[in-house]
């Protein structure tokens, strides 16, 4: 135990050096902040803030030394990342990160024992590290020296900066092709759990110059109702940016429709029969979320299947002979009979061209059904491929050209109160839902903006209202906040 005031013994190896800091952070973790000082919790923060950098710079070390011993393959693991992976027990992208800190720090040697030291955060080592690595090879550890110096000397990170940019110029070769991290260049996009992705890259500055401005203009608050964090509307920014340019039409074999549906039903949802209620239900899929089918190109698909029971009906109907009038099959038609005789015979025919017409479709649908039977029987290779649909419908709009654009002109921009989104960024959007009714006409639909539509209305549950004096009024989910628009939108000329 050391006196009040007095320095902690230094520890002497590997294990007690990592349970003295488990020790402290576990202390603090379960401390009561609350009860501290604004004094004591600005200490703390800073401190923490010292201890994240020495601990990367500390982690970098002992992973060097460990990737190099090859450790890893005494628990049977082929590299030091996975090994990370599955003994750490953290994810791939924290697995990459650590090994990228280990590389980094070993070509920034300054930068790594300025961080063991506490004498710089980590955030500004890698942009300092990324500064550096841009001056050629040779001069890169003066550059590390340099850069440091000024940081610790008290120069904001925008000074050293411009610093990097000096020193960049200074040295650059007279043949410098201004490469500007163009070699390496990357993107990876890998899908997660249900169809989610998590993004990572390297973009060279004019790329990020580009998603910057993209970011900034389509990322901003929508008004007071916008909760969405920083994160989030970076996001929503990012893919509203991708749905702008596939509604384009400027995307190869794309048309210019924000959203594609295939609405799948069964027969038996087609005619009515039990399920029918949910066929429009099902056309939902990963790529498509509440709202998406307000403005969207519809393409429907009907998928069907054999019924033995229908098969065994209709053959015991067109096999039974016809009776005569005695009663008795093939007996001769009678003269005086002749006339009721045909009758018979003509609804009955009818009946059986009716039961046919019934029971075509279950026939010829699906796998098993006459026309794969035929085809796969007679054709081979890919064409014998077995195949689901019944039916697939020419794509219809949920919205009619002329409608959209009548809501356009008479909007001139977006609806919600507040928003100033132009019509290019916005949807037409059913004020009463098609689901429980609502006409596609002019009277029923106004323009929102992607934010306001897709999540505001479709999502958070906001409602909106068009008044006769062509206002609009938003409410909240709870009904407790109300947004007016300022007036009637412009007459269209």
């Amino acid at each position: 135990m050391c006196a009040p005031g007095q320095e902690p013994a230094a520890p002497v190896t590997a294990a007690e050096a990592m349970a003295m800091a488990q020790a402290g952070l576990g202390w603090l973790a379960a401390a009561d902040a609350g009860s501290l000082t604004a004094a004591e919790q600005a200490d703390c923060l800073l401190s923490l803030e010292r201890a994240e950098s020495m601990h990367t710079a500390a982690r970098s070390r002992v992973l060097s030394a460990f990737n190099a011993q090859g450790g890893y393959e005494d628990d049977g693991h082929g590299s030091a990342k996975t090994w990370l992976k599955w003994r750490a027990r953290i994810t791939e992208g924290a697995a990459t990160g650590a090994m990228g800190w280990m590389r980094q720090l070993a070509d920034h040697p300054a930068v790594c024992d300025a961080m063991a030291s506490g004498e710089i955060s980590e955030s500004w080592a890698r942009r300092l590290c990324e500064w550096t690595d841009a001056l050629p090879e040779d001069r890169r550890a003066d550059g590390d020296v340099i850069l440091l110096g000024a940081a610790t000397g008290g120069a904001e990170l925008a000074d050293l900066g411009r610093l990097a940019d000096e020193l960049r110029r200074l040295t650059a070769a007279p043949d410098d092709d201004g490469d500007d991290g163009f070699t390496d260049r990357g993107l990876q996009l890998d899908a997660t759990f249900r169809g989610a992705g998590k993004l990572d890259g390297d973009l060279t500055p004019r790329c990020t110059a580009a998603l910057s401005a993209v970011l900034e203009a389509l990322g901003k608050k929508a008004g007071p109702e916008d909760i969405r964090t920083k994160w989030q509307r970076d996001h929503d920014a990012l893919e509203e940016a991708c749905r702008r340019l596939i509604a384009s039409g400027f995307l190869p074999e794309r048309a210019g429709q924000p959203t594609h549906i295939q609405l799948t039903m069964t027969l038996d949802q087609l005619r009515g029969m039990p399920g029918a209620a949910d066929a429009e239900a099902a056309w939902a899929g990963p790529a498509a979320g509440p709202g998406d089918d307000c403005d969207a190109t519809i393409v429907p698909v009907v998928a069907g299947h054999v019924d033995p029971e229908i098969l065994d009906r209709l053959a015991a109907a067109l096999l039974r002979p016809p009776a005569s009038a005695t009663g008795q099959p093939g007996a001769a038609v009678q003269p005086a009979a002749n006339g009721a005789e045909a009758a018979r015979r003509e609804r009955a025919e009818s009946a059986v061209r009716q039961m046919v017409l019934a029971a075509a479709a279950d026939l010829l649908s699906g796998p098993t059904g006459l026309a794969a039977y035929l085809r796969t029987g007679v054709l081979g290779g890919l064409a014998a491929s077995v195949s689901l649909p019944l039916d697939a419908g020419a794509a219809v709009e949920t919205i009619p050209v002329h409608l959209r654009r009548a809501v356009i002109a008479r909007d001139r921009h977006r609806r919600f109160p507040g928003c100033g989104q132009p019509p290019a960024a916005c949807h037409p959007h059913h004020i009463v839902p098609r689901s429980e009714g609502g006409p596609t006409s002019l009277t029923n639909m106004l323009l929102l903006c992607t934010f306001h539509h897709l999540i505001a209305v479709h999502r958070w549950g906001w409602g909106i209202a068009l008044t006769p004096a062509g206002t609009v009024i938003a409410t909240s989910p709870d009904g407790t906040r109300r947004l007016y628009s300022h007036g009637p939108p412009t007459r269209a000329a």
